[in-house]
């Protein structure tokens, strides 16, 4: 499973962003996709994962701001980013499990930079 992220830039403390993530190679076998992100010098934190069946989980500081989403017939998930903070710029990756969740895939990083 190979994935393209898509959608980072610079926003304005406040304003929104989407971003999206693209699947290809073995498809049929994804199960739960979502995005992480990581600030320099920080560990990797979930933001939030949606499953096939369309349950999602968010991080506590994320929940009411951001909404994940995925179009399973397109293949692609999505990050609907709403009153973004200066605390939350940081380099999103997504990723995608599949094969029963025993394999996860990475897009690159997608940097996402919001300015006060």
């Amino acid at each position: 499973v190979q994935l393209q992220a898509f959608g980072g830039g610079l926003v304005q403390a406040g304003g929104s962003l989407r971003l999206s993530c693209a699947a290809s190679g073995t498809i049929f076998s994804i199960n739960t996709m979502g995005w992480y992100r990581q600030v320099p010098g920080k560990q990797r934190e979930l933001v939030a994962s949606i499953t096939s069946g369309g349950s999602t989980n968010y991080a506590d500081s994320m929940k009411g701001r951001f909404t994940i989403s995925r179009d399973n017939g397109k293949n692609t998930v999505y990050l609907q980013m709403n009153s973004v903070r200066p605390e939350d710029t940081a380099v999103y990756y997504c990723y995608a499990n599949w094969r029963s969740d025993n394999f996860r895939s990475w897009g690159h990083g997608t940097l996402v930079t919001v300015s006060s």
